[in-house]
């Protein structure tokens, strides 16, 4: 059995009908109304190839867990209980899907933490413009990056597309300084202060980008004397240990393509929308990111990339 590509990633928000319109205004993805199986209707956007189904948190779709973030990934196949089998993974739940499908929905134990559904492919979404090329990973706090690899690549059968290191290097200088013998520098062995493992496995246009913390040298002072917060490596580690702390791993957030992130950060603070990054800053794969305020989507973290493809 074959995986045709990410069907969509299903957002679980606060506010169903303003996420829905920052997608549709701010973003440009083209909209249509898909149903579960009583007839409600979801905002579907597309996005890509693939599409943003918004579920308000406490949606029965959802399976009746009333947190906000990326809840799931379906991921589309022409069987899925025969997928599901072929793997060896615990043959889940099956329950009706969007648009009238099926969806059979997989125990995330055996899946990394990762809630992942098999489904039919959907109907694909027109309209919108090109300021979202597409979506470019979907980020998911990992504890076992082999794990996740051996599941979603050796068994799922989906392609690594890259693997890397992040790491942020402190390195001490000390000055001796002399009126008779000048001035003697000496640099101390460079202390790793913060670190990620990253896998990027393609499903579809896009990847799973699976990112591993690991132990640092968190000596005293270091942390306060370089700060940890948004828009460094250590910052990054810490925020996807403190996830896996509160929620163990899992999906942790979502990252949508742009041709022009700083045109695009620009066009959304005078929007109105909340930013954590004004400007792109260095992120994996040779990219430029930026992260948008969970408060303007409505619980979802989103943050835009920009980087050429290889």
């Amino acid at each position: 059995m074959s995986v045709a590509g990410l069907a969509y990633v299903a957002l679980a928000v606060r506010d169903v009908a303003t996420t829905a319109k920052v997608l549709e205004q701010q973003f440009g993805l083209g909209r249509r109304e898909a149903r579960t199986q009583d007839g409600r209707p979801v905002p579907l956007f597309g996005v890509g190839e693939s599409a943003l189904a918004v579920f308000a948190s406490d949606d029965p779709f959802l399976g009746g867990e009333a947190t906000t973030g990326v809840h799931h990934i379906a991921i589309a196949t022409p069987d899925a209980e025969k997928l599901a089998q072929s793997l060896g993974i615990a043959p889940g739940v099956a329950g009706p899907g969007l648009d009238g499908g099926c969806e059979l929905r997989l125990d995330s134990s055996a899946t990394c933490g990762v809630r992942t559904r098999l489904c039919s492919a959907l109907e694909p979404v027109s309209g919108g413009d090109d300021r979202i090329e597409r979506i470019d990973h979907v980020g998911v706090a990992s504890e076992d990056n082999r794990a996740a690899t051996e599941i979603f690549a050796n068994r799922l059968g989906l392609t690594v597309e890259s693997t890397q290191t992040d790491l942020e290097v402190h390195t001490a200088t000390e000055s001796f300084t002399s009126d008779r013998y000048g001035v003697v520098y000496h640099s101390r062995a460079p202390r790793i202060v913060g670190g990620l493992r990253v896998s990027f496995i393609s499903v579809g246009d896009c990847e799973l980008e699976f990112l591993q913390p690991f132990a640092a040298d968190t000596a005293a002072g270091v942390d306060e004397a370089l700060g940890a917060g948004p828009g460094n490596t250590r910052g990054d580690k810490g925020a996807i240990g403190r996830h896996m702390e509160r929620h163990g791993p899992g999906l942790h957030h979502l990252a949508l393509k742009t041709a022009d992130i700083d045109a695009a950060l620009a066009a959304f603070s005078q929007q109105g929308l909340s930013l954590i990054d004004s400007r792109g800053r260095p992120g994996s794969r040779r990219a430029r990111i930026g992260f948008i305020h969970p408060r303007s989507l409505a619980g979802i973290l989103v943050h835009l990339v920009e980087r050429d493809d290889i």
